[in-house]
């Protein structure tokens, strides 16, 4: 009777000794193989080339067939696998000389870091490419495109918004508020449910609005108030000045704010409000005496305000606007990186007032709005988002409104907002 052991051992002899029988006919297979000659057509059938491609590397000196009795070239599966690794080569990038060196045991290493250096510049501009239109379907955010193209080029950027279906003010609040247009909705909405319980959309107070008025050199029987928002202004200007008042903006519910205010204070035959397109507003048969815009101008972009909106004014009448200012040439890198995202035309005051020169206006004057009015919008805009940090958890909006604290909080000195009052020319 046959122990355990030797019927282990009887079965180990047969596996060994089919495993040598199968190598050994393995062995043979590639014996054949390596002794086979190939016709030249047989040759580029198995690699998957021309006869004529053939032609040429054996005319390179990169392909040797040997030519038989009969005059046909023959070649062995050496020279195939010799055409297989120069495909390899080929599809790393190198050229045919470039393989050939390699084959006859010339390898560059410098060439290849150049090619491999050339090659990753390649494939970081191809993924760029492949994210920009991944974006423009729509497949991802496109953030980052629209911030470049409004620091190098927002003329065209905003022309080119107008052109895929937005009003002039929606191009502007794409440029430089969500910053996407596929996500641009959705944005806006989150961006309105935070300001919509606030009473200052921007920097402001009521001092800054009476000591502006004290620069204008007449008193204002009229006033345009371009992006007017909740109406605090407007109602600062009313009480400064007997003038009738337009206010404009586009935010319903910002002017549904301002509709009660004017209810509650009995000022509906001073004050009327209009949803009007800052890029589109009609010249009045009778020029205004005073447009005021404080912290919008950007949205159209301050220089093509000062040109556009220069035309609705009377001769001698007066531009105030309100804008952030840099109130230093060196600041800290995190401020400067935010605001070159957030607001890359952003200037020094000197450098508006230069711009308001040269497009037709006097400066009358221009001041810091001071801390005040920086807290005013801040310090309640933090608040509020303290109130929705569960609601808005996870949306841009909040981090992007939480950031522009942090940098006010960390920059303080650095930027602030600046009052102009102009006269036209």
């Amino acid at each position: 009777m046959r122990t355990k052991l030797t019927v282990i051992a009887t079965e180990l002899d047969l596996s060994i000794a089919s495993y040598l029988r199968k190598f050994s006919t393995a062995e043979k297979r590639r014996e054949r193989t390596r002794r086979r000659m190939y016709q030249i057509s047989e040759l580029a059938e198995s690699v998957g080339l021309s006869r004529a491609t053939l032609l040429y590397y054996e005319k390179l000196g990169l392909l040797k067939g040997k030519r038989q009795a009969n005059g046909y070239r023959v070649y062995s599966d050496a020279d195939r696998q010799r055409l297989r690794l120069m495909q390899q080569l080929q599809s790393g990038g190198l050229s045919l000389q470039e393989c050939q060196a390699c084959l006859d045991g010339k390898l560059d290493r410098d060439m290849l870091g150049q090619r491999l250096d050339r090659l990753e510049q390649e494939i970081a501009e191809k993924t760029r490419s492949r994210d920009l239109l991944a974006a423009l379907l729509g497949q991802s955010s496109l953030k980052d495109w629209h911030e470049e193209l409004e620091r190098v080029a927002p003329d065209l950027h905003r022309a080119w918004l107008v052109s895929q279906g937005f009003s002039s003010a929606e191009a502007g609040l794409v440029a430089l508020v969500s910053k996407d247009m596929n996500a641009h909705d959705a944005y806006i909405a989150g961006f309105m449910e935070v300001f919509s319980d606030l009473d200052y959309w921007g920097p402001g107070m009521a001092e800054a609005t009476r000591r502006a008025l004290e620069l204008v050199p007449f008193v204002p029987e009229t006033i345009l108030e371009i992006g007017c928002g909740p109406g605090m202004a407007t109602m600062s200007l009313a009480e400064a000045t007997t003038a009738r008042i337009l206010a404009t903006d586009t935010a319903e519910v910002a002017l549904d704010k301002l509709r009660a205010r004017i209810a509650a204070r009995g000022l509906n035959d001073r004050i009327e409000e209009q949803n009007v397109d800052m890029a589109a507003i009609p010249v009045p048969e009778r020029p205004w005496d005073v447009i005021w815009s404080k912290g919008s101008a950007y949205i159209l972009g301050v220089e093509k305000a000062l040109a556009d909106w220069r035309a609705l004014l009377r001769p001698g009448g007066v531009f105030v606007f309100s804008d952030m200012v840099w109130r230093t040439d060196k600041p800290d890198d995190e401020v400067r990186a935010f605001w070159a995202s957030e607001y890359p035309a952003m200037a020094t005051p000197t450098t508006r007032a230069a711009q308001a020169r040269r497009a037709g206006y006097r400066v009358l004057g221009h001041f810091d709005m001071g801390r005040e009015a920086m807290d005013t919008y801040y310090r309640p805009l933090a608040a509020r988002l303290e109130a929705l940090a569960t609601d808005l958890a996870g949306s841009r909006v909040l981090d992007d409104l939480r950031r522009e604290i942090a940098v006010h909080e960390a920059g303080r000195g650095q930027f602030g907002y600046e009052m102009f009052v102009l006269e036209r020319g």
